[in-house]
């Protein structure tokens, strides 16, 4: 049995591929449990992997006992996406995940509340620049989480580490 803190190969693996079409991609994280059973939907995926636009709408059962959105709820409305829409522009041959999340509550979240990652082509290429001449890159992206009558409810970061899988 292999021991819980060891690593040896945790690196290796290659990693699951992304639903070719993001509009099958939308579909299948709206299902995905951990986000499904939280509330959260994927309400649009860019044909570009460019911006994903999500929300989550608070009811009695999903709700805190303040009646406002879980912390973490908001938070899960975040933090998939910019490690999918890298993966989604920069292709296969790269290992991605977060290593650093924030998130600062400013508003209790009640009623809608709905969240838009953008992560422009143009930030790839610079990802794709630093890979080059670093051999790997990280980069902080962050997010706001707006009711629906626009208040701000959070402010959400994550830091996004990219290098290129190992043969």
């Amino acid at each position: 049995m292999k021991p819980l803190n060891s690593t040896k190969g945790a690196h290796t693996r290659a990693p699951r591929a992304l639903p070719a079409n993001p509009a099958r991609f939308r579909l299948l994280m709206s299902l995905y449990p951990p986000l499904f059973f939280a509330g959260v939907r994927v309400d649009e995926v860019a044909e570009d992997w460019t911006a994903i636009e999500v929300s989550h709408r608070v009811r009695p059962w999903n709700r805190n006992v303040n009646r406002s959105a879980f912390g973490g709820t908001l938070f899960a409305m975040t933090d998939p996406f910019y490690a999918v829409m890298a993966a989604g522009q920069l292709g296969s041959g790269y290992r991605i995940w977060n290593t650093v999340g924030s998130i600062e509550f400013l508003a209790p979240g009640i009623g809608t509340v709905s969240a838009t990652m953008k992560l422009g082509a143009d930030q790839v290429d610079m990802i794709r620049d630093e890979i080059r001449s670093r051999g790997h890159s990280v980069t902080t992206h962050a997010t706001e989480i707006r009711a629906a009558d626009g208040n701000l409810v959070a402010r959400a970061s994550q830091n996004l580490y990219v290098r290129p899988t190992r043969s």
